[in-house]
């Protein structure tokens, strides 16, 4: 076979009768008729809530960007991926937007910003007090901060913002202004490139306990250093919103974040320093967390910890010393923090494995300790001197805890409860948070501040119904104050009042779009705030159903059937059904046998979705319930092989059974580790007669450090690792398997090395297999010319060996 260019689209065909090898031109194909006009209409567009709850920023989305604009240059550095030509995050990475419009909630009167032609910004966010919305804007040359007020005006404050790092600004808690990280104006030209090595790349590790998860986009030479600190560095300024001249408050450093305090005092930084890693991505390098005045002076340095190379790879391990430091947020300028009791290892026999620390200004004294969490601290939910909330949370047992503490008496931490986050009909809800004054997340009170409102999704067998209620400070179930009816699925946006009387929802229904609704506690006719349409409305003759059947086992099982549109099933017989999923894994055989009905969700596929599918003739069991189970203490991956051969046969059986699909016209396919799923799923059963394989990762050997939920080393369970990589079995392989992969694939694990070698495996045990790379393409297909290739090539495989009714017989597994 002949090499076809790096920039271009590599298609490795391969026939069916008899199998030869063939090239095919290096151009896009447009994806049929049906699925195009649905990828080219416009997006529903986004909206973000003003913190008074008075305006709805409604954001007009930009669509698939085009394979020319996803193919700009770019720097993969330190995990990063950014745009050198205006130092922001890639092409790839952002979600453009391209028109503004202010619409008041009460009255619904509207506002469009009126904005250069051609503008594209992203990172909007409002002002705490409601009167602004700043946004960067996108330049040929750089990113400009620009705001909005509510008549409609907007100006540029400021160029050449550095968002290489992410989130760029942040609004003073007056609203006065922001401080923004801006490109250093003294760093000169960009770092030259040479061809000529310095000298040999050298690292070393002298018996100490370094492992690594697989990672992308890691800085590998002295080049790449230079370009990290050249385009990573930037100044910390503010800039008022009166006109006033900027001022630098930081000078240049590795801002990776910064945050102001609630009182506008203080500004928290974390700053990333050299020595650099080749192995970690960029937030494991050294680093300082420091306070210091809003004039940039220096107060108090929290911690300067080394380069974190020697955390253990499970997935409770952290590293040592203060870390997740922020704001607390209902207090002047007091710093909180979690630290490791444990030593980062969540192995160790300790009786609390985090502390929970608060220190106030002017940081002279000594941290207090505000809590003792028995497992991995994960989060606090700020409310008041009496009543905050901090979560814990345990990986290997999917156990949550929920603790009550006082940060004005700091006494013991009160356990609120234990459950199993993975338990959907459990779920208590999270803590309704509001901006406060200064423009912090606050947890809401009830006016007798006896207790805060929380909201949920409300899952039950018969579907999820999202709810308010109140959750008592002293303890005890949260009580229910409204709840979704049927036909809608209805969560729960904003409290629009302090009694929580008036509450801004999103609406849908499996015929209704989503739109936001008004509804008042109690009774009242609903308000629409919004009337967005179906975006694709050729799609409303679908149907869906939600389905439950049993494992051999007796497990529950669940998944939603979609038929295509117009079909009737004593008219037109089982169908070619595909079979989409993604495996997950579970400690407990009650949960992972929860079915949520799904037929009060509004469906519209977007971008590489299976779903389009259904234009094409073909029925699709979305999201089968794929469960590995391992029950008291068992590791669920130890049986994985034999748990997914059940889990498929009970999935196929109960549509086979419905009359619905055609046993002999099965095919299944997945995204990722749904792509793993698949190939597994060929090479252990005779159930399916083709399968799709997108962005996976087929060999464990190449993630010996651990995957998915895979904690264990490959030195620790060799026979797991091995038995459960379908690159082991590929000579089992006898089905047709479309593999897909994403050029310059970003996510860890899934290397574009995993399916060329899996390609090259199946080729040479003589294996029907089509291996089509989508160029400049990350984990998520993202450009409309790939995006259309994708479900072209989707559907042509399978309309090839899946729809015809004659089926060629192989030998079984």
């Amino acid at each position: 076979m002949r090499l076809v260019p790096a920039l271009s689209l590599l298609l490795a065909s391969v026939a069916a009768q008899p199998l030869a090898a063939q090239d095919t031109p290096a151009t896009y194909h447009r994806a049929p008729d049906a699925i195009a006009r649905i990828l080219e209409a416009p997006q529903t567009p986004a909206v973000a809530l003003s913190p008074d709850h008075r305006t709805l920023a409604v954001l007009a989305r930009e669509n698939l960007p085009s394979i020319a604009n996803l193919s700009k240059p770019i720097l993969r550095l330190g995990g990063y991926r950014i745009d050198p030509a205006t130092n922001g995050q890639a092409e790839v990475r952002v979600q453009w937007l391209t028109g503004l419009t202010l619409k008041d909630v009460a009255s619904g009167r509207e506002v469009t910003v009126a904005l250069p032609a051609g503008t594209r910004f992203t990172a909007p966010s409002w002002s705490p007090d409601g009167k602004r919305l700043a946004m960067v804007a996108q330049e040929p040359t750089g990113l400009t901060l620009w705001a909005a007020t509510l008549d409609g005006r907007a100006a540029p404050l400021l160029k050449g913002v550095n968002m290489a790092f992410g989130s760029a600004y942040e609004w003073l808690p007056d609203s006065s202004g922001l401080i923004v990280r801006t490109v250093d104006a003294a760093r000169g030209p960009v770092p030259a490139a040479t061809t000529t090595p310095a000298g040999p790349i050298v690292q070393e590790s002298t018996a100490r306990r370094s492992a690594a998860r697989t990672y992308q986009d890691l800085l590998a030479s002295s080049q790449d250093e230079a370009l990290f600190d050249y385009y990573f560095a930037g100044t910390l300024t503010r800039v008022g919103v009166d006109g006033s001249s900027p001022t630098v408050v930081k000078p240049a450093g590795l801002y990776r974040s910064f945050s102001v305090s609630p009182d506008g005092r203080y500004l928290l930084t974390e700053r990333l320093k050299r020595p650099y890693s080749y192995l970690l991505p960029a937030y494991f390098f050294p680093t300082e967390i420091a306070v210091s005045g809003i004039d940039g002076q220096a107060v108090r340095t929290i911690v300067d910890r080394p380069l974190a190379d020697d955390v253990p790879v499970d997935f409770d391990a952290t590293v040592k010393g203060p870390r997740e430091v922020e704001w607390r947020s209902d207090a002047p300028a007091t710093l909180a923090w979690a630290e490791a009791q444990d030593g980062g290892d969540p192995k160790a026999n300790v009786p609390f494995h985090d502390r929970v620390y608060l220190q106030a200004a002017p940081f002279s004294a000594a941290p207090v300790k505000l809590a003792d969490v028995q497992k991995r601290y994960g989060a606090t939910y700020w409310g008041s001197d009496g009543f905050a909330m901090i979560t814990d949370r345990e990986w290997r047992t999917r156990t949550e805890r929920r603790y009550a503490v006082a940060p004005g008496a700091r006494g013991e931490a009160r356990l609120l409860l234990t459950r199993n986050y993975q338990d959907q009909y459990g779920d208590p809800g999270d803590p309704m948070l509001e901006a406060n004054a200064a423009g912090k997340p606050v947890m809401q009170f009830t006016p007798d501040n006896q207790a805060v409102f929380v909201s949920g999704e409300g899952a039950t067998k018969a579907g999820a119904f999202p709810f308010l209620a109140r959750m008592p400070v002293a303890g005890g179930a949260p009580v229910r104050l409204w709840t979704a009816k049927a036909p809608y699925y209805q969560p729960v946006v904003a409290l629009l009042d302090d009694t929580g009387k008036r509450i801004l929802t999103r609406r849908e229904s499996a015929k209704l779009a989503p739109n936001y609704v008004i509804e008042t506690v109690g009774g009242g006719k609903p308000q629409a705030v919004t009337s967005f349409p179906d975006p694709a409305p050729v799609f409303a003759g679908v149907t869906k159903q939600s389905i439950t059947y049993k494992r051999a086992d007796g497990l529950p099982l669940s998944g939603t059937l979609y038929l295509p549109a117009g079909y009737n099933a004593k008219r037109d017989g089982p169908l070619p059904t595909v079979l989409w999923a993604y495996p997950a894994e579970y400690t407990d055989a009650a949960v992972a046998g929860q079915t949520v009905d799904e037929g009060n969700r509004f469906t519209r596929p977007r971008g590489i979705s299976h779903l389009f599918l259904l234009t094409q003739g073909y029925a699709v069991l979305d999201n089968p319930a794929m469960p590995i189970i391992g029950a008291n203490g068992a590791e669920p991956n130890d049986t994985y092989v034999k748990q997914l051969q059940d889990d498929a046969q009970a999935a196929v059986d109960a549509v086979v059974n419905m009359g619905v699909a055609d046993r002999t016209r099965m095919a299944v396919g997945g995204h990722s580790y749904g792509a793993f799923m698949t190939a597994n799923l060929l090479a252990h059963t005779d159930l399916f007669r083709a399968g799709i394989a997108r962005s996976g990762a087929y060999n464990r050997t190449l993630t010996p450090f651990g995957f998915q939920a895979e904690q264990r080393t490959y030195w620790q369970a060799t026979p797991t690792y091995t038995e459960m990589s379908p690159f082991t079995y590929a000579n089992k392989i006898n089905e047709p398997i479309l593999l897909i992969h994403g050029g310059a694939d970003d996510n860890s694990g899934t290397f574009p090395v995993q399916s060329e070698r899996m390609y090259a495996a199946l080729k040479g045990n003589g294996a029907t297999v089509r291996y089509v790379v989508l160029p400049n393409e990350p984990h998520g297909y993202r450009a409309m010319e790939s995006t259309s290739e994708t479900l072209w090539q989707m559907t042509d495989w399978l309309d090839r060996y899946v729809k015809p009714a004659a089926l060629k017989q192989t030998a079984s597994k």
